[in-house]
């Protein structure tokens, strides 16, 4: 039986509020959406305050606690992949604005066609999506719709920069 997570849910386990994006999985409208606007000012302070290894390092501890959290998370609400887990678009987005430091027109343009990715789910994208039910499937999707919106931006920044 898949549940619609409480407030209660969030803050019953430190899974729950990890896999929900610290909250942001609570939103009844466009919950990824606003999960992926989560990752603006962790960005936003990882690039002030730290240096690019300690923001990688962030990242990839996310990204396995995320792994964790949305198995977790993914059984308690009867969905591996519940809409509300949204920890997987906060991480790729993350990932995606280590190579846009303050520029925020290409992060306006990232944000887009990461959304794009993240909804449309191109190949291999939709399959993984559909075939890996756990934690790693939840996170996995998310990661290739960064990748794609990374091989745009350096691409287009290549070539016309």
């Amino acid at each position: 039986m898949v549940r619609r997570p409480s407030l209660s849910f969030l803050f019953a386990h430190p899974a729950h509020f990890i896999a929900l994006g610290f909250g942001a999985g609570m939103s009844p409208l466009v919950p990824g959406t606003i999960g992926t606007v989560v990752a603006l000012p962790i960005a936003f302070a990882l690039h002030t305050l730290g240096s690019d290894a300690l923001y990688l390092s962030v990242a990839i501890s996310l990204l396995f606690v995320g792994v964790w959290a949305s198995q977790v998370t993914g059984q308690r609400l009867g969905n591996a992949d519940h809409g509300a887990i949204v920890i997987d678009e906060v991480v790729a987005f993350l990932i995606v604005l280590f190579f846009f430091d303050k520029q925020w027109l290409y992060q306006l343009w990232a944000f887009f066609i990461f959304r794009f990715f993240d909804i449309v789910k191109p190949p291999p994208i939709g399959h993984i999506d559909r075939t890996i039910k756990n934690g790693l499937g939840v996170m996995l999707d998310d990661l290739l719709a960064a990748g794609y919106t990374l091989l745009i931006l350096l691409s287009y920044r290549f070539m016309f920069k």
